[in-house]
């Protein structure tokens, strides 16, 4: 999966198509990530104690990986997301538009 934690993402599909925001965690297994700010979902919640408040709770549900594309640090723009790898052997993601190393 070419999305990482921490990375500035833009949706590209879906209800909240448009918004940018940064990836919570990564979810390989389901080729899936939780984005900051989008897919919220309402969840109703039952007191467990002191712990948790009772209630409808608001958030993030995980979105596809398709859906979401990688914003460049340089060229600020959304990009595909290749690979190359460096004279000391390391493999590195690159920028598709302005051919920057990413990571």
């Amino acid at each position: 999966m070419k999305i990482r934690k921490n990375d500035t993402v833009l949706v590209i599909a879906g209800k909240d198509k448009g918004k940018k925001g940064k990836v919570r965690k990564a979810i390989p297994r389901d080729h899936k990530v939780i984005v900051e700010g989008v897919n919220m979902i309402k969840r109703h919640s039952r007191a467990r104690g002191v712990a948790r408040q009772a209630g409808i709770i608001e958030l993030e549900a995980p979105i596809h990986v398709s859906n979401v594309m990688l914003i460049c640090g340089k060229c600020n723009k959304p990009t595909r997301v290749g690979y190359r790898f460096l004279d000391d052997g390391r493999k590195v993601r690159i920028c598709r538009s302005c051919d920057e190393v990413i990571d």
